[in-house]
């Protein structure tokens, strides 16, 4: 089993190298720069499932492969074949005991979609704890979240230089650099256009992911998290009938009839799994406001077009724009809110206060407050990378 997995072993190339150079759209991603490489380390690789963490895993793995002097000091497998963390010990007790054979010092292991093994992180902390790959780099990824969050804590003082890295369907800066290396207003609004049609993942641009798999991939995480999926589908079309107004908990616990509670533990799930950003409310005073009405974001194009599917509900053209802007500017300040009194400001994040008008501008807003209207939206999303 470990072989087949593994093929640079016998000078082969790895199928994953070979569908990349054959895709028409594709692109070296900036994230895999950041993982460390430094013994020891284990990090972490999160983000939705398909914006290509395993081919970013597998284009890390051909440069390695050109670097180390023994092929076998490099270790991939894919978890989704495994049942819990006692198969996962099993395959990487496996492997070491053919890295001492092969007189392999440092190994670079990688354990693709280990959130699918139940209890992954007892194997994983089982052998950090017995001082087996204290030489070696581990990196796992993983697309439900939550699950892989919620062990972060197990790992204190265990991760060495490992650093913990959040993938995410391209930006629009990242998507446009696919086509056209400087910005032109007339070829951004083009491309802005398409992006609002396939959203960050390459795989939709290439042909290789259709939205109903987008929405299988989202029923399967809750199933794993047992969750309902009507539940998450209900409690989605009634996010996307609201926005991009404000709303709480309470207002989609009576339109769905639950109770907040429950609204509250599907939407932290949903947020967990990277398709939603949950925007607070900043008063004046300068202060969040937790209790108050929250925006709530769907984080991709392509995400929100898959969820239009689902719930049967529609995305308005106007509040994808205001969503765009507002995960934009959460990926580069790492926090953002929104205000609302006698004027609204969409998108307070760091230094800037913006609002977004599908149209044209209208009304009267602060000097500091940025309003764009859709036409601008392309060229501000670019520079904001």
């Amino acid at each position: 089993m470990l072989e087949l997995q593994n093929p640079w072993w016998f000078n082969e190339p790895d199928r994953d190298w070979e569908f990349f150079e054959k895709l028409t759209y594709r692109i070296k991603p900036k994230w895999l720069n950041e993982i460390s490489l430094k013994p020891f380390s284990l990090n972490f690789i999160i983000g939705p499932r398909r914006v290509g963490k395993t081919l970013g895993v597998k284009l890390l793995i051909k440069e390695l492969v050109k670097r180390v002097e023994n092929r076998y000091a490099i270790f991939y497998f894919s978890c989704d074949v495994l049942e819990d963390y006692k198969d996962l010990l099993d395959i990487l007790t496996s492997y070491l005991k053919l890295k001492k054979k092969k007189r392999v010092k440092t190994a670079f292991i990688f354990l693709d979609e280990v959130t699918l093994v139940e209890d992954w992180w007892r194997a994983i902390k089982f052998l950090i704890d017995r001082g087996e790959v204290i030489t070696d780099v581990i990196t796992v990824t993983g697309s439900v979240g939550i699950t892989l969050g919620r062990y972060f804590e197990t790992f204190g003082g265990r991760r060495g230089h490992g650093k913990t890295i959040e993938v995410m369907p391209l930006s629009f800066h990242d998507y446009y650099r696919i086509f056209y290396d400087e910005f032109f207003p007339s070829k951004g609004e083009d491309i802005f256009h398409q992006y609002l049609e396939t959203g960050g993942y390459l795989a939709y641009l290439n042909g290789t992911l259709k939205l109903e798999d987008l929405i299988g991939f989202l029923k399967a995480d809750l199933k794993t998290l047992n969750r309902s999926t009507e539940l998450a589908r209900d409690i989605v079309g009634e996010i996307i009938e609201r926005a991009p107004s404000p709303i709480s908990f309470n207002t989609i616990a009576k339109a769905v009839g639950i109770s907040p509670h429950t609204v509250r533990d599907y939407i932290e799930i949903l947020e967990a799994l990277r398709l939603i950003l949950q925007v607070q409310y900043l008063g004046p005073d300068g202060k969040i406001y937790p209790r108050k009405e929250r925006k709530i974001v769907i984080r991709d194009p392509l995400i929100a077009k898959a969820l239009e599917m689902w719930s049967r509900r529609e995305v308005e053209r106007a509040t994808l724009y205001e969503w765009l802007v507002q995960e934009h500017l959460y990926r580069k300040f790492g926090e953002i809110f929104y205000y609302r009194n006698s004027y609204e400001i969409d998108a307070i994040a760091g230094n800037l206060k913006v609002e977004v008008k599908s149209g044209e501008k209208r009304g009267r807003y602060p000097k500091d407050v940025k309003v764009l209207k859709g036409s601008e939206i392309p060229e501000f999303l670019y520079w904001l990378d």
